[in-house]
This record gives C-alpha cells, structure tokens and sequence, in this order.
C-alpha cells in the first residue's frame, strides 16, 4: 500500500510539473479557451466573480488543468475536493464557509455529489449564501450565514448524470473535446523540454498516434519511452525505440491497450459483434461497466470501432479490421 501511494505522489508531481499556468501554454481546445478568456476578461473589467463553470468530456481531456489556468488568469486562490470526498452537507458547509473572496473551489467529479448535499450547493451558488440547522426536533432553527464571492467549477465525465437544478446554476458550460495528432505532437514536445528528454520528430509523431487523442496519455507513453530510452537506449528518443518500448507495455499502433481489445474480442466472438447491453459486457470481461462506460468506450467510439445503438455496443468492420477478426457478414460471404 505504501509503495501504491508512492507511486500516485510521484504520477500527481509528474502532472503538476508539466501542467501550464496560463492560457497561452494551453494548447488546444481552442474555442472553449477563446470563450473563457472573454467571459474572464468581463468579470475583471466589472470588479465581479465569474460565473461558475461546468467542463465535461471524457478523462485526462485537461479539465483539472483549465480550472488551474482559469484560477491564475483571475488570480485567485484554487481550491480542489471532488464529489465522492464531500459525503455530509457539513462537508460541503466547512469547504464554503473557508473560502475568501476570489477562490475558485473545483469540485470533480461533480455528478458524483449526492442530493443532500446538492440542495447546499443551491443557494450558494445562486445567493451566495447557505442555511444551516441548528439543533434537533422542535427546537430546530435555520440560520442562514453568508459566503464570501467565489466561483465553483465543476468538471464530469457524464454530464448527464448532473440533476438539473445543479446544471442550470452553471453560467459557463463547456464539452472538451479529444485532441487531433498535431495537438497532441505540441504537447509532447512541451513535455519533452520541461523535463529535458531529447526526442525527434518522427518518435514525437509515433507516440501522439498512440496516445488515444488524450494529453494525459501521451505524457504517460513519453514517460514510459523515457525510462525504457534511459535503460535499453542512450537517453535519445527516435522511432524504434518508441515502438519497443510501447510493444513492451503492449501499446499498439492505435493506442490500444489489452483492455481495449478485450473489449472489443468479447463483443465480436461472444456476441457476435453485437449489439449487447453495458452490464452484460462489464460481466463478460470482469470489467467495471463505468470504467467501460467513461474510460474506454468514447475513444472505442471516437476512432470509429464501436457503435452505441438502442440495443446496446456494436463492433464495427474497423475493428474487426485492425483486430484481424473477419466480420460477421464477410463470414457469412464465405459460407
């Protein structure tokens, strides 16, 4: 256990180091940031807080990242907590109730709050003020205590999951979209200077085709070809060695994982390429059907490999395809 906790240190010290500060060092998601610059820029000119801001996509999109650069732009404190860590409303009542004027508190995973404590978040976000019961049975009172002027950003992977009481008292609302490969190359050679790893173009282009369109990955698989340059190589990054090293932690050229393909060989050879429920494949592959649902589906569907129908997930010929794996119509062909 104290080596797992090591090892999440070390991988949250690895994001922080290359997480950029400002605007300018963001890259991509070009029109969510032009719409935040505007909105920001109005709050400062009107001496006002921001409105609160609600960010979805799916994980390691940068959504963590926006609401740090958000919170520099504005030149407030950040504060950070998540849903599932806020249980009691009383919870949620001490995080407010420490907020000074200009915090921006970052709740992910906000779908994730349950309704008690949502119906505390209400008026602080509305009325900036929040009421709190005192003592029990019939001699229960309410006081209301107010809060100093803050913005809430919320970030979720499944916006629909958000009641809409919560999601209408978002002003400023924003889907983050997957990063195209030449993004995803910028970010890499970013990365790559900020911790002094030599690496070429060509070994920068192979690793954005496999980081599945996401910052996060990509700067996960730069560590990886790092550590593998510096023991099998001479600390130099080029083509092969990105290759060994990603078949080593068996990458593939689309970035796919085991996972990934366990997926994707369940629903072809045992249901035929589908359709099939979510539950039924979450039982099928001994996997969580939301770590299905949020982390390996939408790049699945974002490549063009799996179809969401009434009925449940489809494979389509892409990915049987690339798996090497005739479709079910091209073996009926042949029969």
């Amino acid at each position: 256990m104290a080596k797992e906790a090591k090892t999440d240190q070390e991988e949250e010290l690895f994001e922080e180091t290359l997480r950029p500060k400002k605007f300018g060092e963001y890259i991509g998601q070009n029109k969510v940031k032009e719409n935040l610059k505007i909105a920001i820029e109005a709050a400062l000119k009107r001496k006002d807080t921001l409105d609160h801001v609600l960010l979805y996509g799916p994980p390691g999109l940068g959504k963590t990242t926006l609401a740090c650069v958000i919170a520099n732009e504005i030149g407030g404190n950040l504060r950070i907590t998540s849903g599932p860590a806020i249980e009691r409303p009383g919870d949620l009542a001490s995080i407010l109730t420490n907020l000074e004027d200009g915090d921006i508190l970052f709740i992910d995973e906000i779908h994730r709050l349950s309704r008690v404590v949502e119906e505390i978040l209400y008026p602080a976000m509305e009325e900036g003020a929040i009421d709190i019961i005192v003592g029990k049975g019939p001699s229960a009172r309410s006081i209301r205590l107010d809060l100093p002027c803050f913005t809430i950003i919320g970030a979720t992977t499944k916006i629909g999951a958000i009641s809409s009481p919560l999601r209408d008292r978002f002003g400023i609302v924003h889907q983050l979209d997957f990063y195209n490969e030449a993004e995803i190359e910028q970010i890499i050679h970013r990365s790559a200077k900020i911790l002094a790893i030599e690496i070429n173009k060509t070994a920068s282009k192979e690793l954005s085709k496999r980081a599945r369109k996401t910052p996060r990955t990509a700067n996960r698989l730069l560590k990886r070809a790092r550590d593998y340059s510096e023991v099998k190589g001479e600390g130099f990054i080029d083509e092969k060695l990105v290759k060994e090293a990603l078949e080593m932690i068996e990458i593939d050229k689309m970035g796919l994982d085991k996972t990934d393909k366990k997926v994707l060989e369940a629903i072809i050879n045992k249901f035929s390429g589908g359709p099939v429920g979510l539950e039924t494949l979450a039982a099928a592959t001994s996997e969580d059907k939301e770590t299905i649902e949020t982390v390996y589906e939408p790049y699945l569907m974002q490549i063009g490999f799996i179809e969401r129908t009434p009925r449940g997930r489809k494979t389509t010929h892409l990915a049987h395809k690339h798996l090497g794996i005739k479709s079910k119509e091209n073996q009926n062909k042949l029969l």
